[in-house]
């Protein structure tokens, strides 16, 4: 399957408010069930373990509506790390739906602004997260945003995403058609696999980044766990 280069609805500006947080509602509930979040929660796993850590700041990029940053925050607190998480997301409506799902979680907060620019000092989080998020741009300019996340990360990025493969696409689009009939995330949900890479393809394109050592591991259903160690 070729990979697409098709734009999703939801990177539009102009989508009717409804629409998107009933999408967003969808994705929470995907996430939950479909293994995104613990793609994230692998990766944040391996840091805390290989470097014994206590304490852990994390930046949350392109961060949607905080759920996933809700389950680091959990992962945490059972395991006894005293985390601060910060969520950057670029949509206005967005925002408004992850400042409200995080209200009352003092380890969150929620900042607006874009991902290809942080309005953060480097070396200000021990962790960049991106969650289901790089699929979203071009090989280029996920390039780009590694080396420019990479200045933020004292010690790792770890990235969860989606592998394009037939039967994700297949699988998804029939999921959905049964489960929804949001417009967006009977569009998007599909596209998202087109639009995502192959195991392979997200391995050329960590060592293209060329900003640490990485380990790429596939997880079901048709997921993947990034983890780039930065030195500091």
């Amino acid at each position: 399957m070729k990979r697409s280069i098709a734009v999703e609805m939801m990177d539009s500006s102009d989508n009717p408010r409804e629409l998107l947080e009933e999408d967003l509602l969808y994705l929470r509930q995907l996430n939950r069930y479909l293994g995104g979040a613990r793609c994230v929660r692998y990766g944040i796993a391996r840091l805390v373990r290989r470097r014994n850590l206590s304490t852990l700041s994390i930046l949350d990029v392109g961060a949607g509506s905080a759920d996933v940053a809700l389950d680091i925050v959990r992962w945490c607190r059972h395991n006894r790390v005293r985390a601060t998480v910060v969520t950057l997301e670029r949509d206005p409506v967005t925002v408004a739906v992850a400042a409200k799902a995080v209200a009352g979680v003092a380890e969150i907060s929620v900042v607006r602004g874009d991902a290809a620019a942080p309005p953060f000092a480097p070396k200000r989080f021990d962790c960049v997260v991106a969650s289901q998020f790089l699929h979203h741009f071009s090989e280029s300019e996920i390039v780009e945003l590694l080396r420019s996340w990479a200045t933020l990360a004292r010690r790792a990025i770890v990235v969860g995403d989606l592998l394009r493969h037939p039967l994700a696409y297949y699988g998804i689009q029939a999921l959905t058609r049964l489960s929804t009939k949001n417009i967006m995330t009977l569009t998007d949900a599909p596209l998202s696999v087109r639009r995502a890479f192959t195991l392979a393809e997200w391995r050329a394109l960590f060592r293209r980044a060329d900003v640490g050592k990485f380990h790429v591991t596939p997880l079901m259903p048709f997921r993947m766990s990034g983890w780039i160690e930065i030195d500091s």
